[in-house]
């Protein structure tokens, strides 16, 4: 991928962030080039080697057609999941580790669908609440909307699911 200044990526475990700079360091005597990043919603900034930005899982913004592919995932029938509520905030919380978007959203998905079902523990609303931030951000600048609107396009897709009743469980990407 190649990298401007100006440009908004996405840092898997920060959320959207905006290259500020791009430059070089010498390192053990290799000149090394970097991208400064500023994380938009916690105003961090990061240096990331150019050379490892694929490996850390730097990428662009979703364009239309993988963001069709998560409102899918959000419509998707809800996965089998384990009933015991610890073993399932241990999974969820290993999902959302990984920083795949796809995989968060069907996390969101199924905690959000859960919680409208039978309710939710209170560390999994919070790690509810903790997922959907990434998911409404990417929304936003995918679709260059309001944070508000993302949301409310992110719990459309979410009660569109819902009320499909296509049956168990899916193969669908989660």
């Amino acid at each position: 991928m190649q990298f401007t200044q100006g440009q908004t990526v996405v840092y898997p475990h920060h959320g959207p962030a905006t290259v500020t700079e791009i430059f070089s360091r010498t390192v053990k005597g290799n000149v090394i080039e970097y991208l400064k990043l500023e994380v938009h919603e916690s105003k961090l900034s990061v240096s990331v080697p150019v050379s490892k930005a694929d490996q850390v899982g730097i990428r662009a913004v979703l364009d239309s057609a993988k963001m069709d592919a998560l409102f899918d995932v959000l419509r998707a029938p809800t996965v089998d999941e384990e009933e015991k509520w610890s073993r399932r905030m241990k999974d969820n919380q290993e999902k959302i580790k990984v920083g795949d978007i796809f995989t968060i959203a069907g996390v969101v998905r199924d905690l959000s669908r859960r919680n409208d079902d039978k309710g939710l523990s209170l560390a999994e609303r919070d790690l509810l609440r903790h997922a959907q931030g990434p998911l409404v951000t990417e929304i936003a600048l995918s679709l260059d909307i309001a944070f508000d609107a993302a949301e409310a396009a992110l719990h459309a897709a979410l009660a569109e699911g819902s009320t499909d009743k296509t049956g168990g469980g899916s193969t669908a990407a989660a």
